[in-house]
């Protein structure tokens, strides 16, 4: 059996989901500071899902132009970057309707085969750790391909990086450089093995 190997050349589109809606969020800034340490072969771009409705079966037939749009953001990206709080326990009940929008209709899902990679921070001592699980469970379900590690559970203290993305703590920085640089290999090895449509 012969096995073709297409290699998919950087610089690659990595689509960012915050899973807060707030402006304010840390884990925007922690969007912005892991944009600003990632290695240059990485190109950002945020998908929102703001003006997404609340996801009901009876739209399946009908698609909202919002959910269009935001399947087709999702799926013009080589990789996918989910950084988000933890609530409750789980993850954001609008991120769960992101996700869920974009699975369906049934075999319709957008997130099959997209190289992932996920991260939290928190004030919390724990980081989202315990998010991070629940978002990593629906994901394993959708087919996506998840970086398992490193694992980054973010303690987030006020100070340790600035609104415009600037980590201040050395040894976080350097931490947060290093997630990205194994993003990065993680992403080339998939799109190398799942040569994405």
């Amino acid at each position: 059996m012969q096995i073709d190997i297409v290699e998919h050349e950087p610089p690659y589109r990595v689509g960012v989901i915050v899973g807060s809606l707030s402006r304010e969020s840390v884990n925007r800034r922690l969007a912005l500071a892991l944009q600003r340490l990632a290695p240059p072969e990485f190109e950002f771009f945020e998908i929102s899902y703001a003006d997404l409705p609340l996801y009901n079966r009876d739209l399946d037939t009908d698609y909202p132009h919002a959910a269009l749009d935001f399947k087709a953001a999702v799926r013009s990206a080589d990789a996918l970057l989910f950084v988000t709080p933890e609530y409750n326990r789980s993850i954001p009940g609008a991120l769960k309707n992101a996700i869920d929008w974009g699975s369906r209709p049934w075999g319709q899902s957008a997130w099959t085969d997209k190289p992932t990679a996920v991260i939290g921070a928190s004030p919390g001592q724990i980081g989202t750790a315990v998010g991070q699980q629940s978002l990593r469970s629906t994901l394993s379900f959708l087919n996506a391909r998840q970086m398992t590690t490193p694992e980054a559970y973010i303690h987030f203290t006020p100070g340790l990086i600035e609104a415009d993305g600037e980590v201040t703590v050395a040894s976080t920085e350097e931490f947060l450089r290093m997630f990205m640089g194994k993003f990065l290999e993680y992403t080339a090895r998939v799109l190398t093995v799942i040569p994405q449509a």
